[in-house]
């Protein structure tokens, strides 16, 4: 059998056993494994080209790998508590058993106050601050 199609068989048959096996170890050895393959239809190198030829194609694909894993993509911040909340206005309602709440549109949530005005009146304006879990961290216009 011609040795570049053993070395595209043998990519194709990694490349397939990455769609069963979790994780991105054997896509960049499949990939070497068939790039060099496609490089021997070509040209007809000695042997240590040959392996010389794979072993750059693998830390080609590695570096690329790490350069993509390097990327950081920011976190959506659909559905988190603090996706619209902070700097909106809302109003101090009767305390709860675990302390100041505070209604921002139509929802009631938890608040958290600076001590100097952690005696606020029900009905004071507020202002939202930051997002603590889902606390809502507020202070008085």
């Amino acid at each position: 059998m011609d040795p570049a199609l053993i070395w595209i068989l043998v990519g194709l048959v990694l490349l397939g056993a990455e769609t069963i096996i979790p994780g991105v170890f054997l896509l960049w050895i499949g990939l070497a494994s068939v790039g060099t393959g496609l490089m021997l239809f070509a040209v007809a190198p000695p042997f240590w080209v040959t392996v010389a030829t794979f072993v750059v194609l693998l830390a080609a694909g590695i570096a690329v790998a790490l350069r993509l894993r390097r990327i950081q993509h920011p976190r959506p911040r659909l559905n988190t508590p603090d996706a619209g909340l902070i700097g909106r206005f809302g109003v101090l309602t009767e305390p709860g058993a675990t302390g100041p709440r505070v209604r921002v549109g139509d929802s009631d949530w938890a608040a958290r106050l600076p001590r100097d005005v952690a005696d606020s009146p029900s009905g004071t304006r507020v202002r939202v601050e930051g997002v603590d879990g889902t606390t809502l961290v507020v202070r008085p216009e």
